[in-house]
């Protein structure tokens, strides 16, 4: 993306902006490749003229900044200590997408005072009219602060592979929130297929066991088929999407992105995403 794009994204007049769409990314096992389509649906995104904002949630093995091949210096814990502000812990990276990365200060917030940990959620909640998507790379599993990223976000997306394995802590991940009447959309993403009817089936049994089950919709969310680009772009410590950008998979990605910059949440915004985490947290 080239300066005057991302300078066109960036000095985009928001007087009259609406809050950002909250996109959590999660799965309910690791190893499914959350973390890659985080980072090249968020470029697709911005691709396609959106002000994206992505965050690395995942408080124990957050890896966001290999994948960008970005140097992360700072992350919200630097925040919390007063050692820095939020817009200086954030990276603008040349596709235009902004990020955080290493989310491990949320973890922290049980251990402030109810002032500091308000005065931190203020400013996070600044960043809601900063972009018009804000993409959350969640943990993997069913853990408590996953969970709450995942309730406190507009559209969940659940990344799953075919294998059993991955398919079964997919549910419970669904499971979990329709438990707790997750009011935002559900979406499942099939990753590493072996073919994209290996993808549509298993995303047909999913959703038809959720519907039978849970009586909850799961949305179609795409299917990526395996692909020997991902893993080589991986060790380019470059998204797919840059490496290859005329590739299969750079199509499909762009595809899925196009869809999910189309869906607007359901229900008007009265509580910033950054405090709705800490109401679920705490």
């Amino acid at each position: 993306m080239n300066a005057s794009r991302i300078s066109a994204l960036r000095h985009r007049t928001d007087a009259h902006a609406e809050r950002a769409m909250v996109l959590a990314i999660t799965s309910g096992k690791g190893g499914v490749g959350k973390t890659n389509v985080a980072a090249n649906l968020s470029i697709c995104l911005a691709g396609a003229f959106k002000r994206v904002l992505l965050m690395d949630a995942d408080l124990g093995l957050g890896n966001l900044d290999v994948v960008m091949n970005l140097n992360s210096r700072y992350n919200l814990s630097h925040v919390l200590a007063g050692r820095k502000s939020i817009e200086e812990i954030i990276q603008l990276t040349s596709t235009g997408v902004e990020v955080i990365c290493g989310g491990s200060g949320i973890e922290e917030l049980a251990n402030i005072s109810p002032f500091q940990r308000q005065r931190l959620v203020d400013e996070l909640d600044r960043l809601g009219h900063r972009a018009d998507v804000i993409v959350i790379d969640t943990g993997a599993g069913i853990h408590t602060t996953v969970v709450g990223f995942c309730m406190a976000s507009d559209h969940t997306l659940v990344v799953t592979t075919p294998e059993p394995t991955a398919m079964t802590d997919a549910y419970a991940m669904i499971k979990v929130l329709a438990g707790k009447h997750y009011t935002g959309r559900i979406s499942l993403l099939v990753n590493m297929a072996d073919s994209i009817g290996e993808g549509r089936k298993t995303y047909r049994q999913l959703a038809e066991v959720a519907a039978r089950f849970l009586n909850t919709p799961v949305y179609d969310g795409g299917v990526l088929c395996r692909d020997e680009l991902v893993s080589s772009a991986v060790r380019r410590r470059e998204p797919v999407v840059l490496a290859y950008p005329r590739s299969l998979i750079a199509d499909c990605f762009a595809t899925i992105s196009a869809r999910l910059g189309n869906i607007r949440r359901t229900e008007p915004e009265t509580t910033g995403f950054f405090q709705k985490v800490v109401n679920w947290l705490f």
